[in-house]
């Protein structure tokens, strides 16, 4: 999947785009909508917060990062185990998969409160009172799809894609 990124002048423009993506056969789901707090989007597709935030690339930095710390904890305390303990490699396991574990809720926590980082070059287009629209494609209609925008919806400034997006938006 890719991640098509438009920038829209207003509500109606936003509602005229994503009748035309419909009939390309889009679906509604992988359409997603960012505004500032000014705009009412009415019945338009609101991103998530999953969309918004950092959490997923956070999420997965502290997965990596807490099974990294537990997997050597583990290890350091299989090598010099404490005083009357015998660990085992059961015991390495599970210091790991508890260092993944909270390494995942930290940086999640953290993750929910910072603004994705590809879309800060949106930011002052959206402070402005654009919309900024997020449309998931497969792979191989991403080239299709920008030019039929490009025909029929001239105020809609295509703003690139992604080569990838996360596997679960």
């Amino acid at each position: 999947m890719r991640r098509i990124y438009l920038l829209l002048p207003n509500v109606h423009s936003a509602q005229m785009t994503i009748n035309e993506l419909l009939l390309l056969r889009v679906e509604w789901r992988h359409i997603h909508v960012i505004a500032n707090h000014n705009v009412a989007l009415e019945d338009l597709p609101e991103a998530t917060l999953a969309q918004r935030s950092d959490l997923l690339p956070a999420l997965a930095r502290g997965v990596a990062m807490g099974g990294l710390t537990g997997t050597l904890a583990g290890l350091v305390a299989l090598a010099f185990p404490p005083a009357g303990l015998t660990i085992a490699g059961g015991a390495v396991v599970a210091i790991t998969l508890c260092g993944a574990g909270f390494g995942a809720w930290t940086a999640t926590m953290i993750g929910v409160d910072v603004p994705y980082t590809r879309l800060k070059r949106f930011e002052q287009a959206i402070e402005k009172g654009q919309l900024l629209m997020m449309v998931d494609v497969v792979k191989d209609r991403a080239e299709e799809i920008e030019e039929v925008i490009k025909l029929r919806r001239a105020e809609a400034d295509i703003q690139g894609t992604d080569p990838t997006i996360p596997a679960f938006p």
